[in-house]
């Protein structure tokens, strides 16, 4: 590959990681009227959400093992096709648990979209550009999250929440179909195939130096995505009474991070990692602070800072990781992601139960907690500069 990558390139993986994270977020403004038309309560609803991410946990260490070991081309295509069909079935069916059954799918096929992109570029970026590509990787979850939960929200009052589905379908395959004319083939040399055959998951997290980025990644992911999933029970309840599609322009916050990758990548660059993942720990600290005042002012304040926080955490820890790694990298962002998804599950279920038993207060005090995670990583960081 040229250095730096062909912008035809960058610009494929873009459109197909957007795609597959659109996918992920689509029922998450809508689960009051899940709520509602299945007649669940809200710790049921939030499954349709919860399911996906802990599929996605499930199939990253696979994935990764496969990224380091197989053709990028055969995994892209299988992996879209899946996800694809998986929402087709979200479209048509009436059962809750079929819903459900449905979206866990899509989370194990989403990875091959995601984790193995990632592997994909790390192992064929030269180092002095990963930073930053790897921001603009982050820049496509974030476009293709705050796509898929405004086709769900935006999208039901015009028609209804399951068009979404179809749309993000006809989206994947597309992107998939672009980016398997793109994407070159890679093949591994002997020497490559015999440093990745000497590696195994045991071996990267026993790497002190690559475990704190996987709390890091858990931590940062359960407190963002407990804010954002009990977000639409916030508004839409008595003290605001947002109608669902005003609701859902809340998350165009989201749009904060596909700016917040890129730049984080070359903050963490000048300023180190230690400087950038304190600065966005503090960030999210004072965003929490804004979202317990009940306006709407102070809540688009909070959830733009939360956003900004968050990515710089996210896209400075991903980094890291993928510099201090000169094989493996399919097998090592597989255990990153399966930490980062494990917390947005963990912190999804157990932000239900506090939601119930304290309301937003609660949530919010919750997540105070897990900030912990990010602050610590920063702040054991061997380098400041």
């Amino acid at each position: 590959m040229t250095d730096p990558a062909p912008l035809k390139l960058q610009l494929a993986v873009f459109v197909l990681v957007s795609a597959a994270f659109a996918n992920i977020y689509i029922t998450q403004p809508v689960l009051p009227i899940l709520q509602h038309e299945f007649s669940a309560d809200i710790i049921l609803a939030s499954l349709t959400v919860s399911a996906v991410i802990l599929g996605i946990a499930f199939a990253n260490l696979p994935f990764g093992f496969i990224a380091d070991r197989l053709d990028i081309h055969p995994i892209i295509f299988f992996g879209s096709i899946m996800v694809a069909v998986s929402g087709l079935v979200c479209t048509f069916t009436s059962n809750l648990w079929i819903l459900i059954g449905a979206r866990f799918i899509q989370g194990l096929f989403i990875p091959a979209l995601t984790t193995c992109i990632a592997a994909y570029l790390s192992k064929t970026l030269p180092k002095k550009h990963l930073n930053i590509v790897m921001g603009s990787y982050i820049s496509a979850t974030v476009l293709g999250g705050m796509g898929g939960r405004l086709l769900g929200g935006w999208i039901h009052p015009l028609l209804h929440w399951r068009y979404a589905f179809i749309s993000a379908a006809i989206l994947i395959l597309a992107a998939a179909v672009t980016a398997l004319r793109v994407i070159p083939r890679k093949t591994n040399t002997p020497f490559e195939t015999e440093r990745i055959n000497s590696l195994n998951y045991f071996t990267l997290i026993r790497r002190r130096d690559l475990l704190r980025f996987y709390f890091c990644a858990a931590g940062s992911f359960a407190l963002f995505s407990s804010i954002y999933n009990y977000l639409p029970f916030r508004l839409t309840g008595p003290l605001f009474n947002l109608p669902t599609h005003l609701a859902t322009m809340l998350y165009l916050s989201y749009i904060v991070g596909i700016f917040t990758g890129p730049i984080a990548g070359k903050l963490s660059t000048r300023f180190g990692i230690k400087a950038t993942l304190i600065a966005g720990s503090l960030i999210i600290a004072a965003s929490l602070a804004l979202l317990l005042i009940p306006l709407i002012f102070a809540a688009i304040c909070g959830l733009i800072g939360l956003c900004a926080g968050f990515f710089t955490i996210h896209s400075t820890a991903v980094g890291a990781l993928n510099q201090r790694l000169d094989s493996g990298q399919g097998q090592a962002n597989a255990l990153y992601v399966l930490f980062y998804y494990s917390g947005g599950w963990i912190g999804i279920t157990v932000s239900g139960f506090v939601y119930t038993l304290g309301g937003w207060a609660a949530v919010i005090g919750f997540c105070a907690i897990l900030l912990v995670f990010p602050l610590m990583t920063g702040i054991f960081e061997s380098r400041w500069p």
